[in-house]
């Protein structure tokens, strides 16, 4: 964690703010729906349904309080999670039809890593990595043409 911080992402603050009260709501009108109909499985199964979506609120509020740091040699959470070292990365995508998040951008990366999912911020799978979701668009745009521009020059020394 010695290297110095390029470009970091940090999660909106009325974006982080919408996403986790739309998904309180929807579960405390899930629970709600669940009294109002007759007893039986359909009102336990509504019960259940938003007591998941008021814990995934929850996660969504604590997952979108950390933030995505870019270095000259990898890039990580800022807790020391690392996504992926710079050497490993193959291409990044931005473009409009990219299977992308909101706002973000898509990592291809040359060998398979981890599977990790943190709501908003960014997901791993297989040897793709999605970064965006409740960012802020100005800066995810900054961090993917630094990021391209790192792999360009990484490219050239090699």
């Amino acid at each position: 964690m010695s290297d110095p911080v390029i470009a970091t992402l940090t999660a909106s603050p009325p974006r982080r703010w919408t996403g986790t009260v739309m998904l309180g709501l929807l579960g405390v009108l899930l629970i709600y729906l669940a009294f109002s109909v007759p007893f039986g499985v359909s009102q336990i199964v509504l019960i259940l349904c938003g007591a998941s979506v008021i814990a995934a609120a929850s996660r969504l509020y604590t997952a979108t309080a950390q933030m995505i740091e870019l270095t000259k040699t990898e890039l990580r959470v800022k807790d020391g999670v690392v996504l992926t070292e710079l050497s490993n990365i193959a291409n990044v995508e931005r473009g409009a039809f990219a299977f992308k998040p909101s706002n973000g951008f898509l990592v291809t990366t040359k060998q398979s890593g981890p599977r990790r999912w943190s709501p908003g911020m960014y997901w791993c799978f297989a040897k793709r990595i999605g970064i965006g979701g409740v960012t802020g668009a100005p800066q995810s745009k900054g961090m993917a043409e630094t990021l391209s521009i790192l792999i360009a020059e990484q490219d050239l020394k090699s």
